[in-house]
């Protein structure tokens, strides 16, 4: 069984104002960095989303997504937690 990779926010860039945008923020997960991610305004409240890049066929699509519900949990709680401090 792999053991668990450290996850660490290594960079938050908040955004002042109106927008529903409020931060750019990467992650080190073990050995590796993901840049892009970010913190937006929903509906529902405050959620993580995924870099994402743009397809041929004009849509888009997420570059980095968690393979588990309990991942993205972890990683969601992790970045929003260090939003709110």
């Amino acid at each position: 069984m792999p053991k668990q990779a450290e996850l660490k926010v290594i960079r938050l860039h908040r955004f002042d104002g109106d927008s529903k945008l409020k931060a750019f923020v990467d992650v080190a997960i073990g050995e590796f960095i993901v840049t892009g991610l970010k913190i937006v305004q929903g509906q529902n409240g405050l959620f993580l989303s995924m870099p994402q890049e743009k397809g041929k066929d004009g849509k888009w699509y997420n570059a980095f997504y968690p393979a588990t519900k309990e991942a993205k949990a972890d990683l969601s709680q992790l970045v929003l937690e260090a939003y709110q401090e």
